[in-house]
């Protein structure tokens, strides 16, 4: 114990926070490069939703907009022969920005190499643990706690595959945990910022000068442009920046006058997050709009071809381009079609259906399994972190508590409104981050008590354990699901222990 103190005292003096402040995100950025690139190219062909966004990724980056293929295109692709791209444009119903950033590695190293597909996607998984650590950080104001969440970011399950397969999900899960950075960051200094404008006695505060919520405008138009379920977060912010804004405003001022923000700060935090994400996402179909698309010259090819309520007048640019969503939007509403690993949103809290990525038996009595499972140990941790965190911040309106659940709402809540839609479990992955957040932002009172609540010395060293045992747990769970992570050859009934419930295989 005398060493175990005496080490701590080192840590949290001034020199040693300052090294750890540099040693830790570069660790971590370390490890989860690491066990993303083991066995990348497991599987050499093109495996789940890859058939699509790794051949759109290409096209994109020779033509500037999606083509189609043949029906037999994967097999020349997986080959390094890009022979089945025609030159008709395709209707893809995924915005671009995630298809260009996964596509720069066949861009620059060509086809021939399946680490040319995945490695953009390992990239991004990598920053997306940044992210987690850097916010954990914000969130809790220790570099321990954000490190804890970075560390359980890096190696949980779920987060890895999803960082070898050249899916948007990893993308828009990056772009989604930067906005809520950002978001973070502006409102690490608003109370005192509404402080100091009521002391200048200039009435209710307007603030039009918020470098943070413009940059969060921009991270959450990029997730839209990834995926439109991005759009559930710019919704979500939107109202909870606003909210909090009116929340300070009260407290500052002890007035019900306050309330007059929601008609002074909301329209101006409106303006300031939500046009730059419409920029940001109509600046993601610059190749459409240039090369010309799917559909770029509908409205041109008949007068008849406009949309009915916008005017006429409109270049028929913008036509062709609002009926291409219109035309998107038909087809998510109605995607009905069954598949063997849709899981509805109820069941993702238990992960009752992980999605298999790919499979094959390389040899009698040997199979290998990817799988989209997260670390369970983490997950099932995390849904009761969830239901805790539902509870005390109905008691303590903890602000960060009411961050982290907006985040997780945001990714969760909107899937469960389509039970009948082909959705899997593995989107998930876009409010897995809050999820570790929250879990570790509660082992973080449970280790030190709640504020204002201070466990004493004997209960802080007996909880603090108690976390250190269960991050064990956490490494012994990826240790373990790593045949079902990488692809491995397991004998079968070695492959069968790691399938506790019946959806998990």
């Amino acid at each position: 114990m005398t060493l175990i103190a005496s080490t701590m005292r080192r840590v949290q003096s001034p020199r040693g926070h300052r090294i750890a402040a540099i040693a830790t995100p570069i660790a971590l950025i370390a490890l989860a490069l690491a066990v993303r690139l083991v066995n990348l190219d497991q599987f050499d062909t093109l495996v789940f939703d890859e058939t699509y966004y790794v051949k759109d990724a290409y096209a994109l980056y020779q033509a500037g907009h999606e083509l189609e293929w043949s029906d037999n295109a994967n097999e020349f692709f997986e080959q390094g022969d890009p022979r089945g791209m025609t030159d008709k444009p395709s209707f893809v119903v995924h915005p671009p920005l995630g298809k260009w950033i996964l596509g720069f590695g066949t861009a620059i190293f060509g086809i021939d190499s399946v680490w040319a597909w995945r490695f953009p996607a390992v990239l991004v998984g990598v920053a997306l643990v940044a992210v987690t650590y850097f916010l954990g950080v914000a969130l809790t104001r220790s570099v321990l706690w954000g490190g804890l969440a970075g560390f359980f970011m890096a190696i949980d399950s779920q987060a890895i595959v999803m960082s070898r397969t050249a899916l948007l999900d990893i993308v828009l899960a990056m772009f989604v945990a930067l906005g809520v950075a950002f978001i973070a960051l502006d409102r690490r200094d608003a109370p005192a910022r509404v402080v100091r404008w009521l002391q200048s006695e200039r009435g209710m505060p307007v603030f039009l000068w918020r470098p943070w919520i413009m940059a969060a405008g921009i991270a959450f138009g990029c997730a839209a442009a990834t995926k439109w379920s991005g759009l559930y977060y710019l919704a979500a912010f939107g109202l909870w920046s606003v909210v909090m804004d009116v929340v300070d405003s009260y407290r500052a001022s002890k007035s019900m006058k306050s309330l007059v923000g929601l008609a002074t700060q909301g329209p101006v935090s409106f303006v300031l997050l939500v046009v730059p994400a419409a920029i940001a996402y109509v600046a993601s179909f610059a190749g459409w709009f240039v090369s010309g698309g799917y559909m770029r010259h509908w409205a041109g090819e008949s007068s008849d071809n406009r949309v009915s309520w916008m005017p006429d007048e409109w270049p028929e640019t913008w036509h062709s381009f609002i009926q291409y969503h219109v035309k998107t939007y038909e087809f998510h509403v109605g995607l009905t079609k069954d598949h063997a690993f849709q899981s509805p949103a109820i069941e993702w809290l238990l992960m009752l259906r992980p999605t298999g990525f790919a499979s094959d038996t390389p040899a009698e009595g040997y199979v290998q399994y990817v799988s989209a499972m997260p670390n369970m140990v983490l997950w099932w941790a995390g849904t009761v972190a969830l239901l805790a965190g539902l509870f005390l911040f109905g008691r303590t309106l903890n602000p960060t508590l009411g961050m982290l659940l907006v985040a997780i709402a945001a990714g969760y809540v909107p899937w469960l409104l389509y039970p009948d839609r082909t959705i899997f479990s593995f989107y998930s992955i876009v409010y897995a981050p809050f999820i570790v957040l929250l879990l570790v932002y509660l082992l973080r009172w449970l280790a030190k008590g709640l504020p204002g609540s201070p466990l004493s010395r004997d209960f802080r060293i007996a909880n603090g354990s108690a976390v250190a045992a269960f991050a064990a747990f956490v490494v012994m769970a990826y240790v373990f699901w790593s045949p079902v992570i990488y692809g491995f050859p397991v004998a079968d009934d070695w492959m069968r222990l790691r399938y506790w419930l019946p959806g998990w295989r």
